[in-house]
């Protein structure tokens, strides 16, 4: 097995700090201003649709990437601008032709969530995954390691970080100081998932429906490999809960957590079958938050079963299967692969 590069000390505290600020300023936006102002359309990006609330996060952003870049070269994969690559220069910074520069690369989403955030009605994430030098454009399988920030409502008092930039994935609780920017740690431990399958235990099993169009297949989908999980697997019907959490990085810190025992965002999947179309993922929702749920223990693959790997770019429609632990993998993954399976050839034939 190749060995994991370590993440320099200095780039994960740099990291760190950037969440931080980050959180500060959308923390600022929020208490201040209403839903409606929040999500004022402010400019279509490369990948997706930036709202006013995102706008002061992908500011400092560039003047972080900037900073950095005075002393080694950096490639950054936003959603607004794609990928920018700056290293030293005679004047501070210049602009790099590619990945060929042998400084590492970072993919972040300053807000995975901006729409429910914004709403007061859930939490949002910064998410951060870290690639170490290529000299190639990179795909998710380069990601060796990922940081989820959490971004609280305006109610909320504490936020979670979840990261795999050490040697041991970690999760850490925070509470907001007084002043709002300061923040005091209150817990830190290893990132573990809940080991087994319980089938009467209580827990969250979703299917995320967030395309209206996709909806009536996905929920025939969900139908099928519910009535075989309770058949075959004999899963407590009454205990298997819903979530339609708006981030995908949110999910994958419940999957990480061990709250949720399965998410299965299917969206592309179907798409690229010939079934109805609807947005979906892009690499940068999504792979900070594959790499630390993969270091906490679960086990996250496209839906079909196969490896889960993509370019990381700002385009690409990207689905997965996301499971709380390997048993559990065994045990829904066949029967999620099957049920969608059949499920686009019968949307393929309308």
């Amino acid at each position: 097995m190749r060995q994991r590069p370590a993440v320099p000390v200095a780039l994960a505290r740099s990291l760190e700090e950037l969440c931080d600020e980050l959180r500060r300023l959308v923390r600022r936006d929020v208490e201040r201003r209403d839903e409606r102002e929040l999500l004022a359309i402010a400019a279509q990006g490369v990948g997706d649709t930036s709202f006013a609330l995102d706008v002061p996060c992908e500011r400092a952003l560039e003047r972080w990437q900037r900073e950095l870049a005075r002393r080694a070269p950096l490639s950054l994969l936003t959603e607004e601008r794609g990928w920018t690559h700056l290293g030293p220069g005679r004047r501070g910074v210049r602009e790099l032709r590619d990945f060929d520069h042998g400084g590492w690369c970072v993919v972040i989403d300053p807000i995975d969530g901006t729409r429910n955030l914004a709403s007061g009605l859930r939490s949002a994430w910064t998410a951060i995954a870290l690639v170490p030098p290529v000299s190639r454009p990179p795909r998710q399988r380069d990601v060796v390691a990922g940081l989820l920030s959490e971004l609280p409502t305006a109610l909320m008092s504490r936020w979670r970080r979840l990261s795999s930039l050490g040697a041991r994935p970690t999760r850490e609780l925070h509470e907001l100081g007084r002043a709002r920017a300061a923040a005091r740690r209150l817990r830190r431990a290893v990132l573990a998932t809940p080991r087994g399958f319980d089938p009467a235990a209580p827990g969250y099993w979703s299917f995320f429906r967030y395309t209206s169009a996709q909806r009536p297949l996905l929920a025939a989908v969900e139908a099928r490999f519910f009535e075989r999980m309770e058949r075959e697997h004999g899963l407590a019907l009454r205990h298997a809960f819903d979530d339609q959490y708006i981030s995908n990085a949110g999910q994958l810190a419940l999957l990480a957590l061990g709250t949720y025992r399965m998410i299965v965002d299917a969206r592309a999947h179907v798409s690229a079958r010939g079934g109805p179309q609807g947005t979906s993922s892009k690499p940068y929702d999504v792979a900070a938050a594959l790499a630390v749920a993969s270091a906490a223990g679960c086990v996250v693959q496209a839906p079909d079963g196969s490896p889960l790997d993509f370019p990381l770019d700002a385009t690409t429609p990207v689905s997965f299967a996301g499971y709380a632990n390997p048993r559990i993998a065994r045990v829904a993954g066949p029967l999620v692969a099957a049920e969608l399976a059949r499920g686009c050839r019968a949307g393929a034939r309308r």
